[in-house]
């Protein structure tokens, strides 16, 4: 997949982008796991063999080995399939379907560890949190039978129901789980469950989306459909506060307010961060308001969000669904658009509706149509357990195009060509070829037709070595 930037300036946040696309209808290019440079090239990609086939929330974190005390950074990921029409029909659009998992991948690309639910639930791909604990923190979803004509549903329907989850990753016991249909009442859903009949009577009144946990261990639990955030006290399972929806216990002041939102995020200071979709569900399909990153302040004795900064693009956009906002190491924030294709980088101040252009640092713009769930900067050292990747060609004049790339490689910052008449005797014949993006191309004078190339770091030290390939052409 190739990104196009449009805009680059200074003061972003160190770090590459983290997406994984996939398309509603038709990707461009491959679905997968991709990490990218600010230049839009590709850093890493794992790409997926089939095109309904998704990863998503596809970033860094740090595992924590409760037994060693060692932590690592690594990449995490689901894996599986969503339920979109009109390829599937059985389940609520954007519910993940039987047999997805979640991945973990240590710096040198290796599955360190796959999780999968309990209690009959499917891994759901809207979030997967390692925890200090040695644990992981994630939502979990199935259909449970019910009568919905309460609701104004089928009577032999189902309701979309949601768990969080807490796994301990070296016994792969369930510690925690929390069943939203326990606590809230479905009834108060901005979703009609008349929408189950396109849905093979599923009815999805909650669509929880995210969870983080706060410095009191309490967890913030964000359902889409209810327009609603809950602060969950763990060790009880109560309620303590809903922020929005048909219970809120907050007022809100001027352009604080959120629809369908997404991402779900503790701030110091009393503050939270979500990325308010604002879009598009009402049967006239008229949106409630233009989607952007938002950060809340609640005040708690008197019960009032107020709206302390929003990230707003331009031009702007309405996103039906997904996305998330970033707190960044330097302060930025970072924005993936969801349904629409773009991610963005601004400075913390932010900007206000209609002047999307202001404070925006980086942006950049999927091929077509497709998207990706969330996006996020990290940084991250890749070291590939693998080689490096060679490959050779004639080129005019009798001379050799040599291409080198290192799939996953971060420190890789040149090149040395080998080459020879048989493939055990080479010599360098480029000493340093400077990388410039996922494949470089090297020119030499030397026929070969045997090359093989070495991965040079910031030192100029060999920091891995290819197969010898031939020359073709």
């Amino acid at each position: 997949m190739r990104v196009t930037v449009t805009t680059r300036q200074p003061g972003t946040a160190p770090g590459d982008v983290f997406v994984a696309p996939y398309n509603l209808t038709q990707p461009v290019g491959q679905t997968g796991a991709l990490m990218l440079e600010d230049s839009g090239d590709p850093v890493w990609f794992r790409p997926l063999p089939v095109a309904n086939l998704e990863n998503g929330d596809f970033r860094v974190q740090t595992y924590h080995n409760p037994r060693t005390r060692v932590t690592q950074p690594v990449l995490t990921f689901w894996q599986g399939t969503i339920a979109i029409p009109p390829y599937y029909t059985n389940l609520p659009g954007g519910a993940p379907e039987p047999g997805g998992c979640f991945y973990i991948f240590d710096d040198h690309y290796r599955l360190l560890s796959t999780v999968f639910a309990r209690h009959g639930f499917y891994p759901d791909f809207h979030e997967f949190l390692l925890t200090r604990r040695g644990t992981a923190l994630f939502i979990a979803s199935k259909p449970v039978p019910m009568d919905l004509t309460p609701y104004g549903g089928p009577k032999d329907g189902a309701i979309e129901d949601s768990e969080v989850q807490e796994v301990d990753l070296a016994t792969g016991k369930l510690v925690f789980s929390w069943d939203i249909l326990d606590h809230v009442n479905p009834a108060d859903s901005e979703v009609s469950a008349s929408s189950a009949s396109s849905s093979g009577g599923v009815w999805d009144a909650y669509h929880v989306n995210s969870i983080d946990e706060g410095p009191d261990g309490q967890l913030l639990i964000s359902a889409r459909n209810l327009w609603a955030v809950y602060d969950v006290a763990r060790q009880t399972g109560d309620i303590r506060w809903q922020l929005g929806g048909k219970r809120s216990d907050f007022s809100f002041g001027p352009n604080a307010d959120f629809y369908w939102q997404h991402h779900a995020r503790f701030r110091p200071g009393n503050r939270i961060s979500m990325f308010d979709d604002g879009c598009c569900n009402q049967p006239n399909g008229t949106p409630e308001q233009q989607s952007h990153g938002l950060i809340l302040n609640l005040d708690f004795p008197n019960h009032r969000a107020t709206a302390t900064r929003t990230y707003y693009h331009a031009p702007g956009l309405y996103a039906a669904s997904q996305g998330d906002t970033q707190a960044l190491t330097n302060g930025n924030e970072f924005v993936g658009w969801g349904q629409e294709s773009y991610y963005s980088e601004y400075s913390g101040a932010g900007n206000t509706e209609g002047d999307g252009s202001k404070n925006l640092l980086y942006d950049a713009m999927m091929p077509g149509s497709d998207i990706s769930y969330r996006a996020f900067r990290h940084e991250w050292v890749g070291k590939p357990w693998y080689p490096p990747s060679a490959a050779a060609r004639g080129g005019s004049g009798g001379r050799s195009i040599v291409y080198a790339s290192w799939n996953g490689s971060t420190e890789t910052r040149a090149w040395q060509v080998l080459a020879g008449p048989d493939a055990r005797s080479l010599s360098v014949v480029v000493d340093h070829a400077d990388r410039t993006g996922f494949e470089t191309a090297v020119t030499t004078d030397n026929p070969g037709p045997y090359f093989q190339v070495r991965a040079l770091n910031a030192k100029g030290a060999v920091i891995g070595t290819s197969h010898v390939v031939t020359r073709s052409g």
